[in-house]
């Protein structure tokens, strides 16, 4: 028996395609519905499909672009706290002359850039989710967003009290000041309700901040008063430059260093 060979037309192999990129706009649709979803359910209740039906698109979207369910959610999250901001609020402080222009500073910027307009209105409940029930994305967000200027706010109130860093009081006044600013970042539903009258304009926020930097260095001048002469000469009474690490003190008269 002779076997016939049989052609068999020849189908070249499909190259392995790239994943295309979503369209242009979907990073921002998925920001959005995200915000809305984990602002309703909490970070562990929702599910990605559903924040891909609210934002149109589908879930090869949110792996591409952020990778899985936690990076989407902590993208989220840091725009809450405005950490995407941080470079324009640490050249804001760089140019501060002295310790209590620096705290003024931090005050006006943090109290401005949490309270700002454009600040989605899902932010308030996401942060509450996020205090009840922490997620992972958390201590990012802490690292990149607030521990830098928190630092740096130990280090010049350390200088205006003549006490080190990390001493208790040091704290407890760094405590205190970031409180009254969070209280407005995150406190317009009460507020609303105790002051409704007060509307978080731009012109308001200015006065605010007026009043809890006037309120704030006023505490610190007499805690300052009330310290030893010597705690007042001591190590906690230099600051380190951020150029190049060099502790140089800061005086009380004459030109004073960048801090």
């Amino acid at each position: 028996m002779v076997h016939r060979a049989t052609s068999v037309p020849f189908s070249p192999r499909r190259p392995h395609r790239r994943r295309d990129a979503p369209p242009a706009g979907t990073r921002e649709k998925l920001l959005e519905a995200a915000g809305q979803v984990f602002a309703e359910k909490g970070y562990y209740k929702a599910t990605i499909r559903e924040i891909c039906r609210l934002a149109k698109t589908n879930v090869a979207a949110v792996n591409y672009t952020f990778g899985d369910k936690l990076g989407l959610y902590t993208e989220v999250l840091r725009g809450c706290v405005r950490a995407p901001e941080m470079a324009q609020i640490t050249a804001a402080l760089d140019e501060a002359r002295s310790p209590e222009e620096l705290v003024r500073r931090v005050i006006h910027v943090r109290l401005k850039s949490l309270c700002a307009r454009d600040r989605p209105q899902w932010g308030f409940r996401i942060m509450m989710h996020e205090f009840s029930q922490p997620t992972p994305a958390m201590g990012r967000v802490v690292d990149e967003g607030m521990r830098p200027i928190y630092t740096r706010m130990l280090k010049a109130l350390g200088v205006m009290l003549g006490l080190p860093p990390e001493h208790e009081k040091t704290r407890l006044c760094n405590n205190s000041i970031f409180g009254q600013v969070l209280f407005y970042a995150f406190s317009s539903p009460v507020l609303s309700r105790l002051q409704p009258e007060l509307k978080l304009t731009p012109e308001q926020l200015e006065r605010i901040a007026d009043h809890i930097s006037e309120f704030s260095l006023a505490y610190l001048k007499q805690v300052s008063q009330q310290q030893p002469a010597q705690s007042n000469s001591n190590s906690a009474s230099k600051f380190p430059d951020r150029n190049n690490g060099c502790q140089s003190p800061v005086h009380d008269a004459g030109p004073k260093s960048k801090v």
